[in-house]
């Protein structure tokens, strides 16, 4: 179910929502699930230096294998977007890991 509208959506799409509500849940914000979440709420506002970015990643990788099953993650990258707003990009590939056979997945996330 969208969690904004509440229309049924597709098993790649729910995916996709969970995965971002993952990734923008600061851990220990959950009341019933302390440990839900991902560290990048906290990193986001750091400097993007080669240390915070293997952080960024590594969070990612690690909050994603954790809550999210349905993928086994493969790699994730981070860029910065062209222009001066200063905003990064998550990329994620990975495979489903709930359906057998099924292609490659491949994400782009604006953070």
């Amino acid at each position: 179910m969208n969690q904004y509208t509440g229309e049924a959506i597709s098993e790649a799409d729910d995916i996709i929502q969970s995965i971002g509500r993952i990734l923008s849940t600061r851990i220990g914000t959950r009341v019933h699930r302390r440990s839900f979440g991902s560290r990048l709420p906290e990193l986001q506002d750091t400097p993007l230096t080669p240390r915070n970015a293997i952080l960024w990643i590594a969070a990612t990788a690690g909050a994603l294998r954790r809550w999210e099953d349905r993928i086994r993650v493969e790699r994730v990258r981070l860029s910065m977007q062209d222009g001066a707003s200063g905003r990064l990009t998550l990329s994620i590939d990975g495979h489903r890991t709930d359906i057998p056979g099924k292609p490659p997945i491949s994400l782009t996330i604006p953070t």
